[in-house]
């Protein structure tokens, strides 16, 4: 595979030269626009819900939503995308990019974490950084005409982060061509605190508070935990106090220590392209130059200037930088130009 990311190497020098879509001028206009410009178009192609129990004894289920394009191209990888904190499946960024690839021919599973979105009611626990076991448990389920034709996986935000700890220690013999993860908090004690900082006062407010919303919408929480819950002041307190104890760490820091996406990397034995945005409010840019000094012969890192947090809405195109770029490491890795054969 080393070939294979070599000619691609052209196509990452390219990242300084994105340019950022007007009226959305910086990383924080670039991150307000999947909120302010959402949209509810519906998919092409058939969809059908899939449910997948997880084998640790909770009898937690993740559901999910696999659409398929009316005239799938032949040999195409099946296209699984993981939404970040406080998204699910039907986040905007989750269905744009599905609408994208199905517009390439390719299939698309729509995933929720456990305790995500529409699927909430079917587990009895919350997702975290770290829950790459239920990665695991969903691509182990997919039956054999999903998978085919191999599979590519696409993490965003903080979904990103778990599938860099399912790459760094999953199942090597299913059959993943590649993946990518987008806007990954890598370092998540450098992620919290970048949030905590007084120039995001407003977005750490608003994402707080959608965890708060989130977690205390299950019916198995204990009168003590939900005191807790609504105790919380702050993205630390809330890991600190419920996920990590919830979860089985010690506390926050050892949470972060473990899950943090970063130590895994060099170790990805899968194609894998990481994409980040240096202007990205929400997660430091950092950990990302630390990882490029590393010797990574299976991963690249794209590392623009500009596109904020999963945003990357360039000038003279409607569809997202990431997505087009990801659909060219794509046919990179499979040799195969879906576009091409529509």
């Amino acid at each position: 595979m080393l070939s294979v990311l070599d000619a691609f190497r052209d196509i990452a020098g390219q990242g300084a030269k994105f340019q950022d879509r007007a009226p959305w001028w910086g990383g924080d206009l670039q991150t307000l626009r999947n909120v302010v410009m959402r949209r509810s178009r519906g998919l092409p192609g058939r969809s059908s819900t899939l449910e997948f129990p997880m084998n640790d004894g909770s009898g937690d289920r993740l559901g999910a939503t696999l659409h398929e394009p009316d005239v799938p191209p032949k040999d195409s990888p099946l296209v699984v995308l993981i939404h970040g904190l406080t998204g699910c499946e039907d986040s905007d960024y989750m269905r744009e990019s599905a609408r994208f690839h199905l517009a390439r021919g390719r299939a698309v599973l729509r995933l929720n974490l456990r305790g995500a979105g529409p699927a909430g009611h079917l587990a009895s626990n919350y997702y975290h950084a770290g829950c790459a076991a239920d990665i695991q448990g969903v691509l182990e389920g997919l039956y054999a005409p999903h998978t085919q034709h191999g599979l590519f996986l696409v993490g965003y935000s903080l979904g990103g982060n778990v599938l860099l700890n399912w790459l760094g220690r999953g199942d090597k013999q299913l059959p993943v061509v590649g993946a990518a993860t987008v806007s990954a908090p890598i370092e998540p004690w450098q992620a919290c605190q970048r949030m905590m900082e007084p120039r995001n006062a407003l977005y750490h407010h608003f994402l707080i508070q959608r965890m708060k919303r989130d977690v205390l919408s299950f019916l198995g929480l204990s009168p003590s935990e939900r005191q807790t819950i609504e105790g919380t002041r702050n993205i630390f307190e809330f890991d600190d106090h419920w996920v990590a104890p919830r979860n089985g760490f010690d506390d926050a820091m050892d949470y972060y220590t473990r899950t943090a996406g970063a130590q895994f990397v060099p170790t990805i034995a899968v194609p894998t392209l990481m994409i980040h945005a240096r202007n990205d409010p929400w997660i430091p840019a950092e950990p990302y130059l630390v990882l490029k000094e590393h010797d990574l012969p299976q991963v690249e890192i794209l590392l623009s200037n500009s596109g904020g947090h999963l945003g990357f809405h360039a000038r003279g195109a409607h569809e997202t930088w990431h997505d087009r770029t990801i659909d060219r490491y794509i046919w990179t890795l499979t040799g195969r130009d879906a576009t091409a054969e529509q």
